[in-house]
């Protein structure tokens, strides 16, 4: 049994905001030295969420969550922080990323701009609070402090690229801001509460009358989420803004689509689930048939994308879709496997962003040329890839050189060995944790009557997600070797490029934590189970939050 800690589930809060203000004070002139401490948030941070992940999975339901008020208000007049089963997950998810994504930086990108370590610490800030707030005014805070600080990591090392895409992300996120606000709105005229508990118990009392404004206002709610989700048509923005980005920044940002995802599951689970009457799964067949032409959509993105990094970006779209249209089918069942998904696809896509940077250096470097730094004249990300075109008048068949008992250089090796990984995860293939996923997902599609099965609204849905996760993972195959043929198989002359350890690490990791899904799939799927049974039976979440009381005042003990 984990020891209780109640003051640690406001640490993965704390602890960014502290570290953003101490590098702010240290200057850029002390950059090493924050870049150090930058490291050692992240793995004290990591350490933080592990530890309240242990902490929420040794307890049973209904005791299964952990409530802390920050001001010691009574709920719902006060700041509530709320952490169960799917928030711890999603805590360490970030911090696992952030911490494989800041050493990856140190190597090189840091140095970039001004400012990159604060920034990046503040991005976790708003990360893991919107993870953890039980209310939807600062759920809108920390998505907001999330999306300020990104803004300026999308932007960090300039280029007219970044700052062209910059600007469009800009734009789209901050019209999905407003209609979050005008959404919080509606549904506080109509509950007079923000605390997402005490609007979900209220929300049974709505009079009719007022029913039609209350889903207009979710349904505008569900919109800026979705929005920020990746959802189609509204994921214009992210392969250019994401292909654009740097290496670690890019890396970092794959959690970022999985925010709006996780808001759209808490949310619509807690507001209308089987028990709501008329409201009952209001906007499940919009999510399912928007989940499934947004997966249709990134498939499809996948088969015509010619670089890396734009495959990468929609990889994360059809990450985004399957779990959307997942999650509109309100079956436990589905949502576990979906949840596993979630865990494997974010870790792949970051490591693939990572993987990118170092695999298109070989086309970018002579052979013997050191390593550039970065914002120098030689800068390897202001070189536009130059192939090396044979002597005239040599026949091209004449430069084949026989490759056998020849040593391959452990750079290539290395890079080889971590796209095969990327793309047996991306595409769903075994014997990886993508496979796991999707074959979990199947199961519980093949098998209606599962969990939760009752919620499926028409079998028509069902069978296109199946065909489409199919579909989806062979068109990612085909998009991956033909990216594997290009970049390792064809250029047999081209110089392997300047690897150095810390930059290896990071994604040796995040494709090591996948390699663990496998190896422990059976308490990975218990535990997503655990999860998704808790969000199906919102009364828990409801009781636990409504019961929590403040802590009696040291005064007031004193004078008994």
């Amino acid at each position: 049994m984990i020891p209780p800690m109640p003051h640690l589930i406001a640490a993965p809060i704390l602890l960014p905001l502290l570290t953003a203000a101490l590098m702010l004070l240290m200057g850029e002139s002390r950059r090493p030295w924050k870049a150090l401490v930058n490291v050692a948030a992240c793995a004290l941070g990591l350490g933080v969420a592990v530890w309240l992940l242990l902490w929420v999975d040794s307890r049973a339901a209904p005791a299964a969550f952990g409530i802390y008020l920050p001001s010691n208000w009574p709920v719902p007049f006060g700041i509530v922080l709320a952490l169960d089963r799917l928030s711890a997950l999603m805590l360490v998810l970030t911090a696992t990323i952030a911490l494989a994504s800041v050493l990856f930086s140190v190597a090189r990108w840091h140095r970039a701009g001004v400012h990159f370590h604060p920034l990046f610490q503040i991005q976790l800030m708003g990360l893991n609070g919107a993870f953890l707030t039980g209310d939807l005014f600062n759920l809108f805070v920390f998505f907001e402090v999330m999306l300020v600080a990104s803004y300026g990591l999308l932007l960090h090392g300039s280029g007219r690229a970044r700052v062209q895409t910059g600007l469009h992300y800009i734009a789209v996120n901050l019209f999905a801001s407003a209609l979050f606000l005008v959404g919080v709105a509606i549904l506080y005229g109509v509950t007079g509460t923000l605390n997402m508990a005490d609007m979900a118990q209220k929300l049974a009392q709505v009079p009719a009358g007022d029913r039609g404004l209350l889903h207009a206002g979710a349904a505008l709610l569900g919109l800026a989420f979705l929005a920020k989700a990746a959802m189609w048509p509204l994921n214009f923005w992210l392969v250019p803004a994401y292909a654009a980005a740097t290496a670690p920044v890019a890396a970092l940002f794959s959690v970022m689509t999985k925010v709006g995802v996780y808001a759209v599951l808490r949310l619509w689970t807690l507001f209308f689930p089987h028990d709501a009457g008329i409201s009952v799964l209001f906007g499940a067949e919009a999510l399912i048939w928007s989940g499934l032409a947004t997966l249709a959509f990134g498939a499809i993105g996948v088969l015509g994308a010619q670089r890396l990094a734009r495959l990468g970006g929609y990889s994360l779209i059809v990450s985004a879709g399957t779990l959307l249209a997942a999650i509109g089918f309100g079956q436990a069942a589905l949502t576990g496997s979906a949840l596993y998904y979630l865990a494997s696809s974010t870790l792949a896509a970051s490591a693939l962003f990572l993987l990118i940077e170092l695999v298109e250096r070989s086309r970018r470097m002579g052979a013997d040329a050191p390593l550039p730094e970065i914002g120098g004249e030689d800068a390897p990300f202001l070189l536009d890839p130059v192939d090396a075109a044979p002597p005239e008048g040599v026949n091209l068949d004449d430069l084949e050189q026989a490759l056998i008992g020849r040593a391959m250089p452990a750079a290539m090796v290395f890079l080889g060995l971590s796209f095969v990984v990327c793309a047996l995860l991306i595409a769903g293939l075994p014997p990886l944790s993508g496979f796991i996923a999707k074959f979990a997902m199947l199961t519980a599609l093949l098998d209606p009557s599962g969990r939760g099965a009752a919620a499926s609204p028409i079998g028509v849905a069902r069978w296109t997600l199946l065909a489409l996760l199919i579909g989806s993972g062979l068109a990612s195959t085909l998009a991956l070797v033909r990216a594997g043929i290009r970049y390792f198989w064809a250029p047999q002359q081209r110089p392997a490029p300047q690897l150095r350890m810390i930059e290896c690490m990071p994604v040796a990791a995040l494709l090591a934590s996948c390699a663990a899904l496998v190896v422990g799939a059976a308490p990975a799927l218990r535990y997503a189970q655990a999860a998704a049974d808790t969000l199906h039976r919102p009364a828990l979440y409801i009781d636990a939050v409504l019961s929590a009381r403040p802590l009696p005042s040291p005064a007031r003990e004193v004078r008994r």
